[in-house]
């Protein structure tokens, strides 16, 4: 990530998505136009928590580092320096990935 500190509020966590691989399994290279975003990524940096109608704060299940897969059209992408990150809520995230 380029030298920016940039933290997300809330239960917002921002992602690096993941490179697709650049070619099929059965061998076939794929032109950059035919490639889907991918749905994986890295969470870069994460937010202090949602605050409740009571005020008190409720810490995110994600963190910097966890391996992530969110929905295909979630987040808003960001340039941030050289990076191309994606803001999203915590609630767009649909699991985080154990290797």
């Amino acid at each position: 990530m380029s030298n920016w500190k940039v933290t997300p509020i809330g239960d917002r966590v921002l992602v690096k998505q993941d490179e697709e691989p650049q070619k099929t399994e059965g061998g076939i290279y794929l032109p950059e136009t035919a490639k889907e975003a991918p749905q994986w990524g890295t969470v870069k940096r994460a937010g202090p928590g949602k605050v409740d109608e009571q005020g008190k704060r409720h810490p995110l299940s994600v963190k910097e580092g966890d391996k992530v897969i969110f929905g295909k059209y979630s987040g808003t992408k960001v340039k941030i320096g050289p990076d191309e990150l994606l803001f999203m809520r915590e609630e767009d995230i649909m699991a985080v990935v154990e290797e």
